[in-house]
């Protein structure tokens, strides 16, 4: 596992133990992700992170991660990568991304929050 991959489990575990997300910038200034493109970076490592996690069968930690916005939620690209790995149909935003997207967080947190310490 890359270091970055092991920062961002570390840190949105802590947040799965808090019970709450974090936007994509305070993620990305908690595990110190340098610049330039420091979000752009950040998405791709979480869509990677999305992957592994879909990959072992377990709920997305990634789903911690949000965007700055009013809903809320993560980006476009959560959702389209969801898609594209079987677990969602529907739009990228709006009230059903919403609804599906709470589904995620909360089975994410109780996971996550309640995984060994070791557990990758």
């Amino acid at each position: 596992m890359t270091q970055l991959i092991e920062d961002l489990r570390n840190c949105l575990r802590a947040r799965a133990h808090a019970g709450r997300p974090i936007t994509y910038r305070d993620l990305a200034e908690a595990i110190s992700m340098p610049p330039p493109h420091r979000i752009h970076n950040l998405t791709l490592a979480l869509e990677d992170l999305m992957r592994e996690d879909h990959a072992a069968q377990r709920p997305l930690l990634a789903a911690l991660a949000v965007s700055r916005g009013a809903a809320g939620i993560p980006g476009r690209g959560f959702f389209q990568l969801l898609t594209e790995l079987g677990r969602y149909e529907g739009p990228d935003q709006g009230p059903t991304a919403q609804s599906h997207y709470r589904r995620e967080l909360a089975a994410a947190i109780d996971y996550w929050a309640n995984c060994p310490e070791k557990a990758p």
